[in-house]
C-alpha cells in the first residue's frame, strides 16, 4: 500500500489538538467512565464494553500486517507494530475478560471505538508503510531503550490492573484503597490500613503487595503512560509521540480525580502518596 503522508500527518495532529482539548475539558469536569457516571438504561457490561471498543486497535493493524508484502525490512516493522498490538490483545481480550469494572455508557463504547479505530489505522499504517527502513533499526539505543520502557509499562499496568480486580468480588463495584489485597476479600471482615499498606483480616489471612499503588493512586495510569511513551521512543515518530502526548493528557487527570477522590473517601489516606508520578506530582 501507497504511503498517504497527508492522511498520516492530519490524523498525528489531531489526536495532539484533540489531547490538549481534553486536558482542559477534564480540567472542569470528569471523564463519564467509572466512578464519575451512573448507570442508566444505554449501558453495557464492562466487559462487552471494553471487548468492542478496544477490538478495533488490535484487527486493523493485523489487517494491515497480512496484507503487507514481504521485504528485507518486515521483520523489524512486525516487531515494533507488535509491541502495540500486544497492548490491544491484552485489554480488548485478557483484560475485558477479567474485568470486575461498572457499566460502560454505550456512548462512551461508540466514541473509543471510533478512536480505537483511527488510531490502530494511523500506527499500522505508518510503521508498515510510511516508516522509512533506517529509521526501524532495532539496534539503535533509543529502540533498545524504548522496548525496554514499553515492557515495564505493560508489567506496570498488568499488575495494577490486577490489583483492582483483586479487591472486589465478582459482582461487586465498591471502592476500597488499592494497597493490596486478599485471596477474597471480605468488606465485613476485612480492614486495610492506608499508613501501613497491610490487610488485617479477621480470622487470618494474607496479602498482596500493593506494587505501584504503594507510591502512586494512579498506578494502572501510570504504567500505561509509560508504555506508550517507550513505544514512542522506540519507533521515534510523529504519530507514536501524538498517540503518547494523547494519553498522557486523556489518562493523566483521571490519576489526579482519583487521587482526590481517595483522599475525599478515606480520612487517614497516605500523605506522600501522589497522583500519578512518584515523589513529584
Amino acid at each position: 500500500m501507497e504511503c498517504r503522508t497527508t492522511v498520516v500527518s492530519y490524523l498525528s495532529w489531531i489526536l495532539i489538538g484533540g489531547g490538549m482539548a481534553y486536558l482542559l475539558h477534564q480540567k472542569r469536569n470528569h471523564a463519564r467512565y467509572g466512578r464519575y457516571v451512573t448507570v442508566d438504561p444505554r449501558c453495557c457490561s464492562a466487559r462487552l464494553g471494553w471487548f468492542l471498543q478496544e477490538l478495533p486497535a488490535f484487527l486493523l493493524p493485523l489487517l494491515l500486517l497480512f496484507t503487507e508484502e514481504s521485504s528485507g525490512q518486515w521483520t523489524r516493522r512486525m516487531v515494533l507494530l507488535c509491541t502495540f498490538m500486544l497492548h490491544y490483545f491484552h485489554r480488548s481480550i485478557i483484560y475485558a475478560f477479567l474485568t470486575r469494572g461498572r457499566p460502560v455508557p454505550l456512548p462512551i463504547v461508540f466514541y473509543a471505538a471510533i478512536f480505537c479505530s483511527l488510531n490502530g489505522f494511523l500506527q499500522g499504517h505508518h510503521l508498515l508503510h510510511c516508516a522509512r527502513p533506517e529509521d526501524l533499526r532495532l539496534t539503535d539505543t533509543h529502540t533498545a531503550a524504548g522496548l525496554v520502557l514499553f515492557v515495564v509499562g505493560m508489567s506496570i499496568n498488568i499488575h495494577s490492573d490486577h490489583i483492582l480486580r483483586s479487591l472486589r468480588k465478582p459482582g461487586e463495584t465498591v471502592y476500597r484503597i488499592p494497597h493490596g489485597t486478599t485471596p477474597e476479600p471480605d468488606p465485613h471482615h476485612t480492614l486495610i490500613h492506608p499508613r501501613t499498606s497491610t490487610c488485617i483480616i479477621v480470622g487470618g489471612g494474607l496479602c498482596f503487595s500493593g506494587g505501584m499503588f504503594e507510591f502512586v493512586s494512579g498506578a494502572n495510569f501510570f504504567g500505561e503512560i509509560v508504555e506508550w511513551c517507550g513505544y514512542a521512543v522506540a519507533t521515534w515518530s510523529l504519530p507514536t509521540f501524538a498517540f503518547a502526548f494523547f494519553t498522557i493528557c486523556s489518562i493523566g487527570p483521571r490519576a489526579c480525580h482519583h487521587h482526590r477522590d481517595y483522599q475525599q473517601r478515606f480520612e487517614d489516606y497516605p500523605r506522600s502518596r501522589k497522583a500519578l508520578i512518584p515523589f513529584i506530582l
